[in-house]
């Protein structure tokens, strides 16, 4: 029986554009998992959108000189170009902009409001007397009172990854001026997370598909104890907070963004022309997944599991398959010093398959990967071209020579047939296995293997010789070679959707790739193929000096 499986995406700011760590991180491994479960026939929403109302919006808008909404409306469109030249398969990629997600915003805040989970308060929070403002908490920076880091932002430090209220900071400074900002009394609305601390804990214990490290980092969170955190802040830029008296202040971005998970649904099922389609969506037995990068890993264990329990009827998550960062020849990703390959900027100079390739062999799952020009260029030239579309060019054009263009017919399998066939049957079987686990890199690494194994057994059969000596062996060598190909078409279709749909033309199949195909099917004895070319192109080695340079050019100018 198909499963339902839902697919929340961290929702990027929309303050700039997305380079390869927010890719390999979040929106590939995402794209993989939902193709897969796609081709499996299971029932499949995944969603996302672009964040417009986080302060790193208005901190460029500031810089820019122009209203916030011009930044959104800029990166949203950008956004939009690099899921479509990526290949990523959003089922509704919207925006935290619309009346459809304030309005869910605000009725999951009034519930909450009401049950008891949210208080209001008088807190102290920075003001700055040079720009006469209350300042956002990432408008407030200063060292880290956990690691000493002196560059945390007053929401959470990057460097170990921990939530912070601005006023923990050592040395606060302004982030828009530099001055030290003063404390003022202001009344403001908290989420009481310690309510949930018990109940948060048994489920992160009872989570045995957590990661270790999202498991161990989210327990260390609770056991150091869960207070109230203010969700609302003194800014005019963002969704309104729906209580009399609180009209100048917004609802805080960290507790809306998360939300858009539900409202995207809602959007999707409007849009679908069935507007309760989204809540089978969010209960059981649907499995629902998050994929985000290590630093989202309290919001979507700890606070967005807070809000559900607290909202009640709504499905936690199943699982939230958190990854490392990617870092860019061998040093760390940093927009504010340009030291970054921008994806639309890549997406438009190279062909996407290659690209999700490395990033698939290079995926941060349970570490740190680092990303590399010269690496880029060996993996095309020696796997993707080398083994893996030789392999294809080399059967499909003697078969094609030699057979009139069809499937030719096979004899009775050999031990070496039966061999390499079972090789492709085991491989599917631990493919399949991985994917379902959200494991990535292991399972492109299996099946370049047994691509490899393929150009093995052709070399060692050496059908151009048979077709000379003995036809009919030649027939058996050449359709082990397409039933193994048509194998690895299927395999490799969650990573390399492009040139899959490709080969599976080529090998004379109609209609789209990746709807309830998952499995080794037969291409069919006499079946005719379709044009024949070359699934990958041969780069030049010295790209990589090229890139690099640029690379090294781009970071000495101002980030973009």
């Amino acid at each position: 029986m198909p499963e339902r499986i839902f697919i929340g995406v961290a929702w990027p700011y929309a303050n700039g554009p997305l380079h390869l760590g927010h890719v390999a991180g979040v929106y590939l491994p995402a794209d993989i998992f939902a193709r897969y479960h796609r081709a499996r026939g299971n029932r499949v929403l995944m969603v996302s959108g672009s964040d417009e109302h986080g302060t790193p919006v208005t901190i460029r808008a500031g810089e820019e000189r122009v209203e916030p909404q011009v930044i959104a409306d800029r990166y949203h469109a950008k956004f939009l170009e690099v899921w479509q030249r990526l290949g990523v398969t959003f089922d509704l990629y919207t925006r935290t902009g619309t009346d459809n997600h304030a309005a869910v915003t605000q009725d999951i805040f009034l519930r909450l409001l009401e049950r008891g989970f949210i208080y209001r308060e008088v807190m102290t929070a920075f003001f700055c007397e040079n720009d006469r403002r209350f300042l956002p908490d990432r408008y407030v920076t200063g060292t880290c009172p956990h690691c000493g880091a002196p560059d945390a932002r007053g929401d959470q430090c990057d460097a170990c990854g921990k939530p912070l209220n601005a006023d923990e900071l050592v040395e606060p400074r302004c982030r828009l001026c530099g001055a030290a900002p003063q404390l003022r009394e202001t009344e403001h609305f908290f989420l009481d997370l310690a309510q949930f601390a018990e109940r948060l804990g048994a489920w992160i214990r009872a989570n045995d598909r957590l990661k270790p490290n999202v498991r161990a980092f989210s327990l260390g969170l609770i056991e150091a104890g869960l207070r109230g955190r203010p969700i609302t802040r003194d800014i005019s830029w963002g969704i309104p907070v729906p209580v009399p008296g609180f009209e100048s202040k917004r609802i805080y971005v960290w507790f809306e963004a998360v939300i858009g998970y539900l409202s995207a649904s809602k959007e999707w099922a409007q849009r679908s022309g069935d507007p309760e389609a989204w809540r089978e969506f969010w209960r059981e037995p649907t499995k629902s997944y998050y994929f985000i990068g290590k630093d989202n890993i309290p919001f979507h264990t700890i606070i967005w599991p807070a809000m559900l329990m607290g909202y009640s009827d709504l499905l936690l998550p199943y699982d939230v398959p958190a990854n490392e960062y990617l870092t860019l020849e061998k040093r760390p990703f940093s927009t504010s010093r340009n030291w970054a390959i921008w994806a639309e900027d890549l997406l438009s100079r190279y062909d996407t398959d290659p690209l999700r390739y490395l990033l698939s062999m290079n995926m941060p799952e349970t570490n740190d990967a680092d990303f590399s020009w010269r690496e880029f260029l060996r993996r095309n030239n020696d796997e993707l071209v080398a083994a893996y579309g030789n392999l294809v060019q080399r059967v499909l054009t003697i078969t094609a020579r030699n057979f009139d263009g069809r499937v030719p017919e096979p004899g009775a399998p050999g031990e070496g047939e039966r061999a390499l066939l079972t090789q492709a049957d085991q491989t599917f079987a631990r493919v399949t296995e991985d994917l379902a686990a959200c494991r990535f890199r292991k399972p492109i690494t299996e099946i370049m293997a047994l691509t490899r194994e393929g150009n093995r057994y052709f070399d060692e059969r050496a059908p151009w010789q048979q077709v000379k000596e003995d036809k009919p062996a030649a027939a058996t060598t050449l359709n082990t070679c397409l039933q193994l190909i048509n194998a690895l078409k299927t395999m490799y279709y969650p990573f390399l959707p492009f040139s899959s749909a490709q080969l599976h033309a080529m090998l004379g199949f109609d209609g789209e790739l990746g709807a309830n195909d998952w499995g080794i099917a037969r291409v069919p004895a006499g079946q005719r193929f379709g044009e024949v070319k070359h699934l990958f192109k041969r780069l030049e080695p010295s790209l990589a000096d090229e890139e690099v340079a640029r690379l090294q050019a781009q970071s000495s100018q101002a980030p973009p």
